[in-house]
């Protein structure tokens, strides 16, 4: 974090430093006053604004990383667990009646 306050004070001062001019957003279109302009490379000050402003957005995806891979637990995560009463258990149905035997026909006896 230390590192992110430093980097953000020296891109304000070096963009301060630089001189002014009134091109507005005409600098991204590739006029002259460009960093990779019609006239190359642009001076020290302007190099050095480029390579802090990356390095400002490097360390702000680092700390973003850092900051969700420590916090992925969520608030639900640190609720205290309540004890769910679950219904007494149904007791089981007694055993079935046994099926009588199936009926036997009676061996013949003496018939006249």
């Amino acid at each position: 974090m230390i590192v992110q306050i430093i980097l953000a004070i020296l891109i304000t001062i070096a963009i301060l430093l630089q001189k002014s001019s009134s091109i507005g957003l005409g600098a991204y279109s590739g006029s002259n006053e460009s960093l990779f302009g019609a006239k190359g490379p642009g001076g020290v000050l302007a190099k050095a604004t480029f390579t802090l402003g990356l390095l400002f957005i490097i360390n702000t995806l680092a700390l973003g990383y850092l900051y969700n891979k420590n916090n992925s637990r969520s608030v639900v995560d640190t609720l205290p667990k309540k004890e769910q009463k679950l219904p007494a258990p149904t007791p089981a149905p007694a055993a079935a009646p046994a099926a009588p035997a199936a009926p036997t026909v009676p061996a013949e006896s003496n018939r006249s």
